[in-house]
């Protein structure tokens, strides 16, 4: 590379990982606030709430990335323009679409980094995060049963424990669910057990009774049981266990997703696929990002009062294109074979960085008038002169 290709990519580095930083820590307080208030309701540590904290990070980083490599484009070409350094190097011949290598080559090092995170380090994290919110779950689960009290680990829902045996043994159970708009439940039973399985933790109650009150016509059923078991896991998640969301999926799956997946889910393939393909998507718009940055303000040239009029409308630009992101990506979620409709954005953001980069190397039109004015008066010095 040049040296003025490596010094342009050093600022842009630099000035990445300062907007980044920043960035993370605005968008990392926001969420480590409601998760801090969380774990210490429920009795964690702080070393907990550090290592949840980690494992969020990746997805944060992954929404600033773009945000950050577009102010950092902006930041260095208003600098560089302000301090004239731009004028020097296009009048040693660097013209638009050579001073733009630097910033093409710090795109592609940030989609680089984006891929990285969507394919590998945010699906990792989340079905961590997800594992240990279900190991949690399950502890927290256990310091509700308290034996000799009623309490209440949920809306809706009360429990009795006469005694816990040094084994772990619950006898004399009370379970009412009163969760239900249409039906009360009650169960009732001399001996119970909390198991763990791979859907969480239920509970195994022995020689009982189940009591359904239906509460349109105020009837009663009863049922005698010599063994039941009851979901506990829903009395603190609120949501069945072990279904991954998509985010926790890995990118192979997405794109090839097989029926089991499918059921897991509950979404479409075409769906799955247009999730698949939005994480490469998403690496190819922080490309488009940093080359709308460098753009808008190039073709503006030099300016003495600075170009804020050229970043609002970058500004502007980059929202049209995430707006139209957001839009094809929900279309190819719907869409069987519609996979395309993902990449439409930035399509759409390569061709208007060309067309603009385009525009830069034509003369404006002050400078067409200019020369016009300056070619009149020397056509008429010269009849002048002629005369």
């Amino acid at each position: 590379m040049a040296r003025f290709d490596r010094y342009m990519l050093s600022q842009l580095v630099v000035l990445f990982g300062f907007y980044g930083l920043v960035l993370v820590m605005l968008f990392w307080v926001n969420r480590a606030v409601r998760l801090f208030d969380q774990l210490i309701a429920n009795g964690q540590t702080a070393l907990v709430f550090l290592e949840f904290s980690a494992m969020i990070l990746p997805g944060v980083i992954v929404f600033i990335i773009p945000i950050a490599s577009f102010a950092a484009a902006v930041s260095v070409t208003n600098r560089l323009n302000s301090e004239s350094e731009l004028v020097v190097a296009q009048a040693a011949g660097y013209g638009p679409f050579r001073l733009a290598r630097p910033v093409l080559i710090f795109g592609l090092l940030t989609a680089l980094f984006m891929l990285a995170l969507t394919h590998i380090l945010v699906p990792m994290s989340q079905l961590r995060f997800a594992e240990r919110q279900a190991e949690i779950a399950e502890n927290v689960t256990a310091r509700f049963l308290t034996e000799g009290s009623f309490v209440h680990p949920s809306d809706g829902i009360t429990l009795y424990i006469r005694e816990i045996s040094p084994a772990g043994e619950l006898f004399d159970i009370f379970l009412s669910d009163e969760r239900d708009e249409e039906q009360s439940y009650t169960y009732t039973a001399r001996r119970a057990l909390i198991v763990k399985t791979d859907l969480g933790p239920r509970l195994v109650m022995f020689d009982g009774l189940a009591q359904v009150i239906n509460i349109e016509t105020q009837r009663l059923t009863t049922t005698g049981f010599e063994d039941f078991t009851y979901n506990i896991a829903t009395l603190l998640t609120g949501a069945e266990e072990g279904v991954r969301t998509l985010t926790q999926i890995y990118t192979p799956e997405l794109l090839n997703p097989p029926a089991s997946t499918l059921a897991e889910t509950g979404e479409t393939r075409a769906a799955l696929r247009a999730e698949g393909h939005f994480r490469n998507a998403q690496a190819l718009y922080s490309i488009v990002t940093a080359m709308a940055g460098y753009s808008m303000l190039i073709v503006a040239g030099f300016s003495r009062f600075g170009l804020w009029r050229q970043v609002v409308i970058a500004l502007a630009a980059v929202a049209m294109l995430q707006s139209l992101d957001n839009t094809m990506l929900d279309l190819a979620r719907r869409t069987e074979g519609g996979v395309g409709l993902v990449y439409m954005a930035t399509l759409v953001g390569v061709v208007f960085n060309l067309v603009v980069l385009y525009m830069a190397t034509q003369p404006s039109l002050s400078d067409l008038r200019r020369r016009r004015r300056t070619l009149r008066e020397r056509n008429r010095h010269l009849s002048e002169a002629n005369s």
